[in-house]
């Protein structure tokens, strides 16, 4: 069973950075789409950036691009988030996400990404961000 563990949450102050990890264990197959998720309060959750454990190539939504970064460890058992030059409108709570694919791509993970279909989720983590 997929297991995925958050962590480096936290508060900073707008222009901060973060670096947010998600720890993976029980994979099944080698080859993963891998996101990062946001929620929050009163909004719809929404994908932030997805990966292609295959290939380590990645897409971002608009409103995050140039600012964070999705990277995976070589063993790739570890997701993170390096967010930078935050926003208060970035400040929600974090989840990473995985679901297995065969032929994964950048591009369809994030279309996966789009619509949320992920089977595996972590708990999540809190981002704050103040003015």
């Amino acid at each position: 069973q997929v297991q995925l563990v958050e962590s480096g949450g936290g508060s900073v102050q707008a222009g901060g950075s973060l670096r947010l990890s998600c720890a993976a264990s029980g994979y099944t197959t080698a080859t993963y789409c891998m996101a990062w998720f946001r929620q929050a309060p009163g909004k719809e959750r929404e994908g932030v950036a997805a990966l292609s454990t295959i290939s380590s190539s990645s897409t971002y939504a608009d409103s995050v691009k140039g600012r964070f970064t999705i990277s995976q460890d070589n063993n790739r058992n570890t997701l993170h988030l390096q967010m930078n030059s935050l926003k208060p409108e970035d400040a929600a709570m974090y989840f990473c996400a995985a679901h297995p694919c065969a032929a994964c791509s950048a591009g369809g993970c994030w279309l996966r990404a789009r619509i949320g279909n992920y089977n595996h989720w972590g708990q999540g983590t809190q981002v704050t961000v103040s003015s």
